[in-house]
């Protein structure tokens, strides 16, 4: 995959406004849908509800402190400095999708998922606040939506996916995690986002 600084997507972007808005609507969402995703092996489809067995991952992730707006914009930008190399020497890393935050207490794990071409070897080593890790393999519960995730449309779509999980029975065994597939330029009505939570596998 193409390696591409945050700068060059965000030139892009202001290029093709100029073309009009719908255009760059249209640039911005065939662009960051073509960014690579994690693997999966989906389970269950039933609308925008799905579960999904995901193989362990290797990614890099920061825990920021405080509100989720203030740690994922924190935590965002030092990944972003790690992914880009404006923290480290050497080489950009590809850009992946989604940015996940999982929540623990009042701190927040922010995490970008490494591509699957590179192992944890190939890895450059982060600066202070960044770590490589390795999340397991797990199965997972998924409510996919769009539109801009404030607090209170997060705060819905996890009441919405206990629910559902509640309903057929199924054990949650994790936090409920959000998880941001699109740039904060992309229209709000555009925007994939999800809240996802570790169930426990079928027997």
């Amino acid at each position: 995959m193409a390696r591409i600084s945050l700068g060059k997507i965000l030139a892009g972007a202001a290029g093709v406004v100029a073309a009009g808005a719908a255009a760059g609507a249209a640039w911005m969402y065939l662009r960051e849908k073509s960014i690579e995703t994690p693997d999966h092996e989906t389970i269950e489809s039933d609308g925008a509800f799905e579960i999904r067995r995901y193989p362990t991952l290797i990614v890099a992730e920061t825990v920021q402190h405080g509100a989720r707006d203030r740690a994922l914009g924190n935590g965002f930008g030092l990944l972003a400095d790690y992914i880009f190399a404006e923290s480290r020497e050497g080489e950009e890393i590809a850009t992946t999708a989604p940015v996940f935050a999982v929540p623990n207490g009042r701190d927040w794990t922010i995490r970008f998922v490494m591509p699957k071409a590179l192992m944890r070897e190939e890895l450059p080593e982060p600066g202070r606040g960044v770590k490589i890790a390795q999340l397991l393999a797990r199965t997972v519960a998924v409510l996919r939506f769009a539109g801009r995730a404030d607090d209170r449309l997060l705060a819905a779509k996890e009441s919405e996916l206990r629910e559902i999980l509640a309903e057929r029975g199924i054990e949650v065994i994790g936090p409920v995690e959000h998880a941001f597939y699109d740039s904060p330029i992309m229209p709000g009505p555009l925007r994939q986002n999800e809240v996802m939570a570790e169930i426990a596998p079928a027997v």
